[in-house]
């Protein structure tokens, strides 16, 4: 599968978070739901393997690219070697975190590339870093930090920047749940809903970050209900 910097037209922060979320899904997918197959694709008996997450949201386990210096940054190589020496939880974990770090040299290279200033930089990076890491998924640490208040949705993010709240001073920001009326505070999980642009506790909602994370569009439990129009 052709992924390269040839695969954008043009750079915009918006293209190259979407190019973020589409390798983090995949992952993400290879990970958790894909786990099985993943694991028997990591033959150790076999040549250096890597684990290549796509934008479309598919993921593979090849070999790494013959071209040297490679056109873009590669994830880390040879992970089907580790697979038997150690246990499956901590093994995932490893190609967890290995796979954060990937994704991450992808788009601030594409950053890099595309000729972004330091406050293009820092609007990706804030993007970036509403979203839970593979790593918290994978290990289930997201629920316990459960600091994460970003919508799902694939083509905005609704997240509060931590900047803002810093700023106020103070853990309420007036946002209010659409379903039990209660305060926004940094210490639960909060999610948006991609229609009506309210906001919920994760907890009302009975959603949690690592479900949120492959949510392609958030619909709140009232839009859910809502009959079209016809």
């Amino acid at each position: 599968m052709k992924d390269g910097v040839g695969e954008f037209t043009s750079g915009t922060i918006d293209k190259i978070f979407r190019d973020f979320k589409g390798r983090r899904t995949a992952i993400i997918k290879a990970l958790t739901t894909d786990v099985a197959d993943f694991y028997s694709r990591c033959d150790p008996g076999k040549e250096n393997l890597c684990l290549y997450g796509y934008p479309n949201e598919s993921w593979d386990v090849n070999l790494p690219v013959d071209e040297v210096p490679p056109e873009m940054p590669e994830p880390l190589l040879g992970i089907n070697f580790a697979r038997d020496g150690m246990q499956q939880k901590e093994w995932l974990s490893l190609v967890a975190a290995r796979s954060d770090s990937w994704i991450l040299s992808v788009a601030f290279y594409f950053g890099a590339y595309f000729g972004f200033d330091k406050s293009d930089r820092e609007r990706l990076f804030n993007m970036v870093n509403d979203l839970p890491t593979i790593y918290d998924i994978v290990t289930g640490t997201v629920d316990k930090q459960a600091t994460d208040k970003s919508s799902v949705s694939n083509h905005t993010s609704k997240s509060k920047s931590a900047a803002s709240e810093e700023e106020e001073g103070e853990d309420e920001d007036g946002t209010v749940c659409g379903e039990c009326n209660g305060y926004y505070s940094r210490d639960e999980f909060w999610i948006a809903c991609d229609t009506c642009d309210t906001w919920y506790h994760g907890k009302c909602v009975k959603t949690t970050a690592a479900k949120a994370a492959n949510i392609k569009q958030y619909k709140c439990p009232s839009c859910s209900t809502k009959k079209p129009r016809l």
